[in-house]
């Protein structure tokens, strides 16, 4: 979305962008949150519910992270002397340059990096902003923000499960443009089943969908620059 066919950020977009996300997140606070959460309550179902387990950033980071391992095995077989005596001498450091350099062009790699990116951030503005999840709206009629607490009932914005989602998601639409298609539906409805199921407001979902695909460009764009090019 904000990334040119050359992997270049479109800065004016990804501003634009950003503008339009807090005009959004905004109104949502202050307006549109509670009407729409009710609303899609409605719709909470065992999928969704399922959703809720399976599309964990914890779990996103483990899939990739296992595939990044997987490749790294598949590209050790021919060099399976290297590695042995490397595990044998404990050199540790060798051994990690050695899989960070096997691994630095899988799909798997670029996916990691944007969700890991797109939690780190996730994770920082939760605390800094407070936000009650809805459980507290629901049992207590209670809303609002309190910030830098640790306690995981306040921290609904952005929602963790819808970043890290897109973070990946997004990433795989862009390696693998054919699929954007189904990506990007899978990614919205992740992030919609979160509202179904209680777990956030609706603009805990579009901060999270935005700081997700802003990870995968920024990612891509850096990596590839970095990187010159990409592998499967």
């Amino acid at each position: 979305m904000f990334l040119t066919k050359d992997n270049h950020i479109k800065w004016r977009a990804l501003g634009i962008g950003a503008a339009l996300t807090a005009v959004l997140c905004l109104m949502g606070v202050m307006w549109g949150d509670r009407q729409i959460f009710l609303y899609l309550r409605d719709f909470d179902c065992m999928l969704f519910r399922a959703f809720g387990h399976i599309f964990q950033a914890k779990a996103w980071l483990v899939v990739t992270a296992v595939l990044m391992v997987m490749f790294y095995i598949k590209k050790t077989i021919n060099t399976e002397s290297y590695f042995i005596e490397n595990i044998k001498n404990f050199k540790f450091g060798l051994i990690l340059s050695n899989f960070l350099e096997k691994t630095k062009n899988s799909y798997a790699f670029f996916m990691f990096c944007s969700i890991l990116s797109a939690c780190v951030v996730t994770g920082i503005i939760k605390v800094v902003l407070g936000r009650a999840r809805p459980i507290l709206y629901e049992g207590l009629g209670q809303t609002g923000f309190f910030p830098f607490s640790g306690d995981w009932v306040f921290h609904s914005m952005p929602s963790g499960h819808t970043t890290a989602s897109f973070a990946a998601l997004v990433m795989m639409g862009l390696l693998a443009p054919r699929m954007k298609w189904a990506t990007w539906t899978l990614a919205v409805m992740i992030g919609v089943s979160r509202v179904c199921v209680g777990a956030h407001w609706p603009s805990d979902v579009i901060l999270g969908a935005f700081i997700g695909m802003a990870a995968a460009d920024l990612v891509k764009s850096g990596l590839i620059r970095r990187l010159g090019r990409f592998g499967d």
